[in-house]
């Protein structure tokens, strides 16, 4: 993914997590300079992985959706976004983000001491994200490093050595500021929580051509509605039905950038009854009618990570 590429988008599976893989399995880090208004519909849509994310706010200013909380950032933040805790970015202008995405075992194998006692702990703990602001002293060791690693990446003789001892010391700041004592108990709740989220998620990306209601979303977890409502509000801030909405929206979105199918098809095709609704709540997402956005994908081409 890089900064010059137009109209990028996040690659995920059924569950949302991510697909690419971030380095190799000789090396599990990988550098990314992106903006994120040049991904598709000015987003990094929501995705996880069981790697850890660090990001920066280098320019412009956005939304963060980490877990179940939301927080608008600007330039000189930082964020530590901890292993397989669902997230998503959003802007309204040019946002620059260098970040890295690293599995802890680069610092140390999992039967290690090292592992066990400072790493595992961060990974186990209830923290799903930390916040490091430059306005905050305390703060500045830790975006200092960050910058250090990015500084690395970008200078063309990427040393992993030297990368691998900076991650070392970014990692101890982390330890140093997430209380690893906290009950455990609220950590597996938050991923028993998502792993509800995930199946129901999937549920309707398998079935979203048919007809959906809340009480057959709410089947697939053995929920109450009212729980269902509380999750998707809480996790990804809207309701099962307006993610369904969206989710056919998007699948209506592909088809008619990628086949000739006309709109009432594309419409009955992704779960539509009415061509005249479908077409409303598409411009409504979009900005544009179907026609215009089938127009403007065929001028423009695609491109992706």
């Amino acid at each position: 993914m890089k900064t010059e590429m137009a109209y990028v988008k996040i690659k995920t599976d059924e569950s949302l997590r991510e697909t690419a893989r971030h380095g190799n399995e000789e090396y599990p880090f990988q550098y990314y300079l992106e903006d994120i208004w040049l991904f598709d519909f000015h987003c990094i849509d929501w995705h996880w992985h069981s790697e850890v994310e660090m990001v920066f706010i280098e320019k412009g200013t956005a939304d963060f959706f980490i877990g179940s909380d939301r927080h608008t950032l600007s330039a000189g933040t930082g964020i530590f976004i901890n292993s397989q805790v669902i997230h998503r970015f959003e802007t309204r202008e040019s946002t620059i983000i260098p970040n890295i995405v690293f599995s802890p075992m680069l610092l140390a194998q999992e039967e290690s001491l090292v592992y066990g006692k400072y790493i595992r702990p961060v990974l186990a703990s209830p923290a799903e994200y930390l916040i490091f602001s430059s306005s905050n002293p305390a703060h500045e060791d830790i975006l200092n490093t960050l910058t250090d690693v990015f500084d690395i990446q970008e200078s063309g003789d990427a040393n992993e050595m030297k990368t691998v001892e900076l991650l070392l010391r970014l990692w101890g700041m982390i330890y140093e500021n997430i209380d690893v004592t906290e009950n455990i108990s609220a950590a597996r709740s938050s991923a028993r929580t998502q792993a509800q989220l995930q199946i129901m998620m999937q549920f309707i990306q398998n079935n979203y051509a048919k007809q959906i209601s809340l009480d057959d979303i709410a089947e697939t977890v053995m929920l109450s509605k009212s729980s269902v409502l509380n999750v998707f509000k809480n996790q990804i801030h809207t309701s099962p039905i307006q993610y369904l909405v969206n989710y056919r929206l998007k699948r209506g979105a592909k088809l008619l950038a990628t086949t000739e199918n006309s709109v009432s098809s594309i419409a009955r095709d992704t779960g539509f009854d009415n061509t005249g609704y479908f077409c409303r709540k598409f411009k409504e997402r979009f900005r544009l009618t179907p026609s215009e956005y089938r127009k403007k994908k065929n001028e423009r081409g695609g491109t992706r990570c």
